[in-house]
């Protein structure tokens, strides 16, 4: 235990000993370019599955993460120009239309915007993760920790949901050559 209570001392004072502020180096600034390109286009697939799905708790969902997107979106522009970095092209918002009226050749199932919206959030834990290790400046850290955390947390309400609709996809079970198989 003091092991820990160590390493989280080390951490917090690390976060408050840089004064004055270092430039961004090259990979923290292709990591904030990179992540708001991808969350800009992720916020038009969560405004395409608010467009399409019927499902109340899907749909809720897909409104929770847009509006978790939309922070992190505004929060990584408001760093890249305070350091001056250009902001990449992003992708327009989806006008508002009503799932009912999404042509069926067009329109994805329940199924498959849970799963997709799933796949972005196992996407965006790992790019925040490897984002936050490579990070040097405290106060860049700080912006990946959070989004981690905002991730984590959406995605640990995704998964009973998917379990709860029958849509998580799992692999099979693995049964180990001659272990009881019940």
């Amino acid at each position: 235990m003091p092991e820990i209570i160590q390493a989280v001392k080390s951490v917090v004072q690390s976060f408050m000993d840089e004064k004055p502020k270092s430039p961004l180096h090259v990979g923290e600034v292709m990591s904030c370019w990179s992540f708001l390109s991808e969350i800009a286009a992720e916020l038009v697939h969560s405004e395409a599955g608010i467009n399409s799905t019927t499902d109340p708790e899907l749909s809720k969902a897909f409104h929770e993460v847009a509006k978790m997107l939309k922070s992190q979106k505004e929060r990584l522009i408001i760093l890249m120009r305070s350091e001056g970095v250009p902001l990449p092209p992003l992708n327009e918002s989806k006008p508002v239309s009503l799932p009912l009226e999404v042509p069926p050749g067009v329109k994805l199932t329940d199924d498959e915007l849970a799963n997709s919206l799933n796949i972005k959030l196992v996407l965006g834990i790992t790019f925040c993760a490897d984002a936050l290790t490579q990070s040097v400046r405290s106060d860049v850290s700080l912006i990946w920790l959070k989004f981690l955390q905002e991730y984590m947390t959406f995605g640990a309400t995704m998964k009973p949901l998917l379990k709860k609709r029958g849509w998580l996809k799992a692999p099979p079970f693995f049964h180990p050559p001659g272990s009881p198989i019940h």
